[in-house]
């Protein structure tokens, strides 16, 4: 067996045997529905800790997607109920979008509409429908899109802005987090719309291709339906996507040093200073050209297959010798941020095998089995399930961090497994 047929062996077994088990056995929530908010980095289950819109819109992906992979009637379940907890609690039925967060017992908490977590919505809704042929879940994706378009979309400058009050109004504080630069646009948050227009745009391909799709109610309710998205949303869709992947090859990436800037004003000048981050140029490199390949566009192709390679190319400064890759560095003050985030190490491997699987660079295939084996030595909980948050850079364990909650979702790690799994099969 080869090398890459034997990581995307033991990626199958983590994900069947340790990630997934981990939500579905630890994490529901039987009580109030949904998933519990969080579980401390010392194994404290929160069960009355708020519920996330990135985290409930994450387990939905994860399942959805390893349902669709994979067919265990157990990730259905899991998917359905996640799917199930969103449109019952996270849209706002008055405003439109989604809720930030809820509380324990479901009732909104902060209302604020982020267009990252509108954005992982329709990442989790669509890779349902991809599932499963659910047109319901379809159409919320269409209309969330159709939300961020309204809404975020700068109709002066181009681009989307970051967040706006539950009303649509603006927001003083736009930050995704309290780490994060207070500024109008970001890489990170274009990086989470062009992920989920990306996975929209090939959906709707996939359900049209079958001619008819299957709305599901229910677990074992099956109801045929046709599929008829008008040609004119799916020709927005496809703009849409087009219009981003060209944001990130002429705004975001810096021309100089091919790492992606991260934040922005309204008209693009580059704000907050000289900021590197790793993961996220990893991550990029293969989700933009995802996004390029998903549209099928020869011209634009050509344009960002060059520049997915430098992008990828510009990460390895973050690269260290034992196959990690540490988080960001701030140039202007010298701060570096060196641990080992869970994230970061699993985008690690995905962006250097998707060089490697098409542009046959050997050397990114002994980066990407070198990141999987700092992974199985340091970041897997066997005891536990599921993965820790970080190692700091002198190789301890950090569990101040939680082991699952608002940011720990099964998403990075779970769909690096999966991307492993469907790449070389």
């Amino acid at each position: 067996m080869s090398n890459i047929q034997t990581m995307r062996q033991e990626m199958q077994d983590v994900l069947t045997q340790n990630i997934l088990p981990f939500w579905i056995n630890k994490m529901q929530d039987h009580e109030h529905g949904g998933f519990y908010g969080q579980m401390t980095g010392h194994y404290e289950l929160c069960p009355e800790a708020d519920k996330g819109a990135i985290l409930n819109a994450r387990i939905l992906w994860s399942f959805s997607a390893a349902y669709r992979v994979l067919r265990k009637p157990e990730y259905l379940e899991a998917a359905t109920r996640a799917k199930d907890y969103i449109v019952e609690h996270f849209i706002d039925w008055e405003y439109g979008g989604t809720y930030w967060s809820l509380d324990y017992l479901g009732q909104p908490k902060d209302t604020k509409k982020q267009f990252y977590a509108i954005g992982f919505m329709i990442y989790g809704l669509t890779e349902y429908a991809r599932a499963t042929a659910d047109r319901e879940a379809l159409d919320y994706a269409i209309q969330l899109y159709e939300s961020i378009e309204e809404h975020s979309f700068d109709k002066q400058y181009n681009g989307y802005i970051e967040a706006c009050t539950r009303e649509w109004d603006t927001i003083a504080d736009m930050r995704l987090s309290e780490l994060d630069a207070n500024y109008p646009k970001s890489q990170n948050t274009h990086l989470h719309i062009i992920e989920p227009y990306t996975n929209l745009y090939r959906c709707i391909k996939e359900m049209q291709a079958a001619q008819s799709c299957n709305y599901v109610p229910a677990i074992g309710s099956m109801l045929p339906v046709d599929i008829s998205v008008p040609a004119q949303t799916m020709t927005r869709i496809q703009a849409s996507l087009r219009n981003l992947i060209n944001i990130f090859t002429d705004r975001i990436l810096n021309p100089a040093t091919h790492h992606l800037d991260l934040f922005f004003e309204m008209d693009w000048q580059r704000a907050a200073g000289r900021l590197e981050s790793y993961g996220h140029d990893i991550e990029c490199s293969w989700l933009m050209h995802e996004a390029a390949l998903v549209l099928g566009d020869q011209d634009m192709l050509c344009k960002v297959e060059p520049i997915v390679q430098m992008v990828a190319k510009a990460s390895e400064k973050g690269l260290r010798p034992d196959g990690s890759m540490i988080h960001e560095a701030n140039l202007d003050t010298g701060h570096v941020d060196d641990d080992l985030h869970w994230w970061v190490q699993a985008e690690n491997v995905v962006g250097w095998a998707n060089i490697y699987q098409y542009f046959g660079d050997e050397q990114a295939l002994e980066r990407a089995l070198h990141g999987w084996q700092y992974i199985k030595d340091n970041l897997i909980d066997y005891e536990h399930g599921e993965w820790y948050w970080s190692r700091r850079a002198d190789g301890t364990l950090n569990q101040d961090d939680d082991h699952a909650g608002f940011w720990k979702c099964p998403y990075h790690n779970s769909r690096m497994c999966l991307e492993i799994i469907e790449r070389f099969g």
